[in-house]
């Protein structure tokens, strides 16, 4: 299970972007979720949803520990292992703040009491494991991608200081074609795997639903291909997918009563 977010982009300004090949590229290779919102603004919350079925809080800034059930938790107590690799992490077990261009409210794990000042705290580790991790067929059951500000399309890469939002896209595809196809051609993702890439929230002026329409594809061997359903979801039913289906059935907060994703799959 890979689940990979980007950033505060409007649905419309995703589907069928020329500067986006690679992620439209997927949607039509496997499926793709139209009717698919985002919970709040700004970001923090919305990582909440996904990873404890409660928004916790508004405040980007909030330096807390979260002690909510949450995705960690569970399957930790279900035996499945867990690892989130985030690009720039100053160090392995790091839950500190910001150290640009890695973010913390853009890696909700951090924050978990279940990780925090705990062992498990050395499951986040820096982006650059990934590669050897996937070589070696050693990840774990989950993996949480989290790309630094740049790759991710919230901030304006170093080398276009004043980009457009066409830069921030082409930027952002880029990055996920290099990163992506190794994932897509592993025997992980293969033998029955799900890679997820989605989005934490719209543009700040699309308040629809709570957090605007993101563009969210879901690639399997098992996705209908080329499949589109308009059927509105949030996040907590993508925490209720990956947590099912990774054979945990103890869900978190809203996970618990949220719409099933069963429809994309064959």
């Amino acid at each position: 299970m890979f689940l990979v977010v980007l950033e505060n982009t409007a649905y419309t300004d995703i589907a069928g972007s020329a500067d986006m090949p690679y992620l439209n590229g997927l949607a039509t290779r496997y499926s793709v979720a139209t009717g698919y919102y985002a919970n709040t603004h700004p970001s923090i919350g919305n990582y909440f949803m996904m990873t404890t079925g409660q928004i916790v809080t508004n405040d980007d800034a909030f330096s807390g520990t979260v002690s909510a059930d949450n995705m960690a938790r569970q399957l930790t107590a279900a035996g499945k292992s867990w690892k989130v690799y985030a690009e720039n992490l100053p160090s392995a077990g790091y839950t500190g703040n910001d150290v640009l261009p890695y973010l913390k409210h853009h890696n909700p794990f951090a924050y978990l009491s279940d990780v925090v000042g705990t062992s498990a705290a050395s499951n986040i580790v820096p982006f650059g494991n990934l590669s050897a991790d996937l070589a070696a067929g050693t990840l774990p059951s989950f993996v949480y991608i989290e790309p630094n500000i740049y790759d991710d399309m919230h901030d304006c890469p170093p080398s276009i200081p004043s980009c457009t939002l066409s830069d921030r896209r082409k930027f952002c595809d880029a990055w996920l074609k290099a990163n992506l196809d190794p994932i897509l051609n592993s025997s992980a993702f293969n033998n029955g795997g799900l890679l997820i890439v989605t989005f934490d929230e719209s543009a700040i002026t699309d308040l629809v639903n709570g957090g605007g329409h993101v563009f969210t594809v879901l690639a399997s061997p098992h996705s209908k291909p080329g499949f589109s359903s308009a059927t509105v979801y949030q996040h907590q039913s993508l925490l209720r997918l990956m947590l099912e289906g990774l054979g945990v059935q103890a869900l978190p907060g809203a996970a618990a009563s949220a719409p099933k994703m069963s429809e994309f799959f064959q």
